[in-house]
Formats: structure tokens, sequence, C-alpha cells
């Protein structure tokens, strides 16, 4: 067992219990956090491919909105963690968090044709460029 000392306001090294208590052992445990949203985004001939990884998620808690092109993915995490010894409950946590992440695309995206699917925690986007959107190339004079 550790001594059991005074603490003086006064003494010539204030801080050496301080840089002692430094070298205890000590537990930490990170602070379970919604889950960040990670994109991959390809673009083909006439559409984009989203690749969003939700660790975690279930798919009724996933929210998908397509505004021109303007593409919104946001989901809503629900967990508990119980800890039981001998039928005894230890330990019971329960957290929510929520992730968003909102991008913009070169062209407008045509909302009617975007399919969606969820499997394994990835969300894969099918957006397919709204037709009618040609360039005009402008002469500089």
């Amino acid at each position: 067992m550790g001594e059991l000392r005074l603490f003086d306001p006064l003494a010539l090294e204030p801080f050496e219990d301080s840089f002692r208590s430094l070298m205890r052992p000590w537990r930490f445990e990170a602070p379970n956090v919604a889950p960040r949203i990670k994109l991959d985004l390809a673009e083909l001939d006439g559409s984009y491919t989203v690749k969003a990884e939700i660790p975690g998620v279930r798919k009724e808690d996933i929210d998908v909105r397509v505004e021109g092109n303007q593409v919104t993915i946001s989901a809503e995490v629900k967990t508990e963690k119980e800890e039981k010894k001998d039928g005894r409950i230890l330990r019971q946590e329960r957290q929510q968090g929520y992730a968003s992440r909102s991008f913009t695309l070169a062209c407008p995206v045509d909302e009617g044709k975007v399919e969606a699917s969820y499997k394994d925690g990835i969300l894969e986007l099918k957006l397919p460029k709204k037709a009618g959107g040609s360039t005009k190339r402008i002469t500089i004079q």
C-alpha cells in the first residue's frame, strides 16, 4: 500500500505527487459514438455509384434524400449493452447517436430512378443522371 501524505502548497516540489499518480495503472474506455459515414463515389457514363459504410445500423434507421444534385445520407444508432454475471446485471448502458453526410454532385440526379440497397453495413446507391442535362460550350471573344 502507498504511503499517505498531506498536500503542502508551500512545498518545494508541489507537483511530485501529481507525477507519481501518473504511474498508477488506469483503465480507459472510449465512449461509443455514432458511426462516421465513409463514402466511395464513382461516376459512370449515365450515373453515379455511391458505397457508404454505416456499420451497426438497421436498414430502417437510414434516411437518404436526393434534391437535384445534393445527396444527404443520415443514420440513427440505438444500442444497448448489458453485462451479467451469475444472473445479476453488473452494468447496463444505452446509447443513441446520429450521423449525417451530405455531398454535391456535378450533375443533377433523376430522383425517380434512384436505387438503394443495404447489406452487411454497406449502403449502395445508384444515382442516374437527369436526362437533358447537356452542356453548351461558350466561345470567348
